[in-house]
């Protein structure tokens, strides 16, 4: 008897404590725009010698924005009503739009733009600020870090240094977002992220490679109903019928 009560108290504790932690559940869509800094080490030699092939190439620029989307489920969990938790599981396309080298020598290029693209699986975590100064506004500030599976990937134009992406990888994220409440446990929001690189993909020693995407996301919100004064257990009058 005393090991079913000590079983059934640690059962309730642990369910009162989850319901304290649980803050909200969601999901969301993102639209993604995305971009890699090239930086070449060696640019400056060039003069030196026009045999050098890593002197030229990949020459050091900034690629053009490429378009995708993204999606996730998020969970929030805090015993603060201010500072939260939010850890997430998302679907993010990056990359970039890039123009082919014609002549390494002269940086000559084709003038047409291909897609570079990189699917990730993200396990994203971040401390969530929601009202930092204490308002009745629902806006919130994010910030953390993305731990990154590169699933995969496509390059027509600097395919090996692509190829040189690890499979596993993080970058940074800061966000601010707002909260619209529909009901009393239904909230639609919109956030922007800034999601750079913290350190750069290396490739053959001389030159460095960052990714940094934007992120517009909307997205629906389940949180638990916040309990009252009045929410208990006293009869309510139903009427003359009862």
């Amino acid at each position: 008897m005393k090991k079913l009560i000590i079983i059934f108290t640690v059962f309730f504790s642990l369910q009162v404590s989850a319901q304290k932690l649980f803050k909200g559940v969601g999901v969301f869509g993102a639209l993604t725009v995305s971009k890699h800094e090239y930086r070449n080490k060696d640019t400056d030699k060039k003069t030196d010698s026009i045999f050098n092939y890593n002197y030229f190439y990949p020459e050091t620029h900034i690629s053009k924005e490429f378009l995708n989307w993204g999606a996730g489920v998020f969970l929030e969990l805090s015993r603060n009503e201010n500072i939260r938790w939010q850890t997430e599981l998302e679907y993010m396309n990056k990359g970039a739009n890039e123009m082919a080298v014609v002549n390494y020598i002269t940086g000559e290029r084709t003038g047409v733009y291909s897609k570079n693209k990189l699917t990730y699986i993200q396990w994203n975590n971040y401390l969530k600020f929601y009202n930092p100064i204490f308002s009745s506004a629902h806006w919130y500030f994010m910030m953390g870090v993305r731990l990154e599976y590169l699933f995969k990937s496509s390059a027509s134009v600097y395919p090996e240094v692509v190829a040189k992406f690890p499979k596993f990888w993080f970058s940074g994220d800061l966000a601010l977002g707002y909260e619209f409440p529909v009901t009393q446990k239904i909230g639609v929001f919109v956030e922007q992220h800034w999601n750079p690189d913290i350190i750069p993909h290396k490739y053959n020693g001389n030159t460095n490679v960052r990714a940094r995407s934007f992120e517009t996301r909307v997205g629906i919100t389940y949180r638990p109903r916040k309990r009252r004064i009045d929410d208990c257990n006293a009869p309510v009058y139903k009427g003359p019928a009862y």
